[in-house]
C-alpha cells in the first residue's frame, strides 16, 4: 500500500523538488499539499497566497492553508496549528514530508509534533548534499528565482535572479548553494509537478532591514 503523503508546500524550489521526488517514488502517494501564512504572504518567501493557490491548481493537488498571527508563534501554538490544519483538512494522510536539507536538528524537531500526531516525517533531501540539489532542482526543469535575499549574508543585488548554473557560478564562496543557511528564499513558477506555467511580475520590493523582499504578482 502507498502511504499517503502530504507536503509542506513554501512555494520556493526546496519544497517542489520534496514534491517531485516523491511524485517518482512507488511508495508515495501525494495527495495534497500545505501551507502556514501570516497576513497573507508565505513567510521568509514573501509570496502573496494568491500565487502559492495558483501554483497548486497547477500541480492538481488540494491546498490546505493554515493561517498564523505571526511569524514567530509559540512552538506550542505553532505545532498545534499545523496538526490541527491537518487534522481538519479531510485529507486521509499517513506522512507528512518536509524539504529541509541540513541535519541540524529540524529533522528531530518536525519528528516531535508529527509523529505524536500519528503520522509518519518524511524527509526527501536530509542531510544530501547542497551542491548537489542545487544542480538537481536546474536539471530536472525547475524554474524559481531569489525573491527573498537576507544582505547580511548576501548582496542584494541577488534579488530577482533567476536561479541558475549562472548564479551558482557567480555566488560567494561562503553561500550555501541552496541558501539553507537562510542567504535567500525562491519562488517556483514552473516545474515537472506542473501542468503548467505560472505567469509573474514584480508589484513591489519590501526592504525590512537586512531582509529584501521581491513581491510578485500572478498574470492572467
Amino acid at each position: 500500500m502507498k502511504k499517503r503523503v502530504i507536503v509542506s508546500w513554501s512555494s520556493g524550489k526546496d519544497s517542489t523538488l520534496t514534491l517531485c521526488r516523491l511524485q517518482q517514488n512507488p511508495d508515495y502517494d501525494v495527495v495534497g499539499l500545505y501551507t502556514s501564512y501570516v497576513d497573507g504572504e508565505v513567510p521568509f518567501q514573501a509570496t502573496p497566497i494568491d500565487i502559492v493557490k495558483a501554483q497548486a491548481k497547477s500541480i492538481g493537488l488540494p491546498l490546505v492553508l493554515i493561517e498564523l498571527d505571526q511569524v514567530f508563534p509559540p512552538n506550542d501554538v505553532y505545532q498545534q496549528a499545523i496538526i490541527s490544519g491537518i487534522k481538519h483538512s479531510g485529507l486521509e494522510i499517513d506522512a507528512v514530508a518536509f524539504g529541509d536539507m541540513f541535519c541540524n536538528g529540524i529533522e528531530a524537531y518536525r519528528r516531535s509534533y508529527i509523529e505524536a500526531a500519528g503520522w509518519e516525517c518524511v524527509f526527501p533531501l536530509i542531510g544530501q548534499d547542497s551542491a548537489l540539489l542545487a544542480r538537481e532542482i536546474i536539471e530536472v526543469g525547475i524554474v524559481t528565482r531569489l525573491t527573498t535575499v537576507d544582505t547580511s549574508q548576501l548582496d542584494g543585488s541577488y534579488l530577482g535572479r533567476v536561479y541558475d548554473q549562472r548564479l551558482l557560478d557567480e555566488l560567494p564562496t561562503h553561500c550555501d548553494p541552496c541558501g539553507e543557511n537562510g542567504e535567500f528564499h525562491t519562488l517556483v513558477t514552473d516545474a515537472p509537478c506542473f501542468f503548467y506555467p505560472l505567469t509573474t511580475e514584480v508589484d513591489t520590493v519590501k526592504r525590512e532591514g537586512r531582509f529584501h523582499h521581491q513581491i510578485h504578482r500572478l498574470l492572467e
